[in-house]
């Protein structure tokens, strides 16, 4: 992983333990693709992408995520489910944790359910 995505992967990650997330597994991968965090949300199993963009010249952060993207995301997120059935039974969600930061000083935007 490059140093500015994991930065930014960390600042997220610091940012859900003190909304009272709890850290389940980084940069988990499988053939689709990765997942950057997935963390329990009480009772929800939650599957993290952080997005980060300097400059919006080509959309913000948010705007990053394609259909494509999400479907990646979806396949990673039930391969992890099968590989820990512990998790099998738990609802799931998947979060979006975007920056848009010019200065690299943004603040975190935090949409839940974001694929819903």
């Amino acid at each position: 992983m490059n140093p500015i995505g994991q930065y930014w992967e960390q600042r997220a990650e610091q940012f859900l333990i003190q909304h009272g997330l709890q850290l389940i597994a980084r940069n988990f991968s499988a053939k689709s693709g990765e997942i950057d965090l997935i963390m329990r949300d009480a009772g929800h199993l939650t599957f993290v992408e952080v997005r980060y963009r300097s400059s919006a010249r080509f959309g913000g952060a948010i705007h990053s995520i394609t259909a494509s993207k999400q479907r990646k995301l979806k396949r990673c997120a039930a391969a992890f489910m099968s590989r820990q059935q512990v998790w099998s039974n738990h609802p799931c969600r998947f979060d979006v944790i975007a920056y848009d930061a010019p200065n690299g000083d943004g603040e975190p935007v935090w949409i839940r359910a974001a694929f819903d």
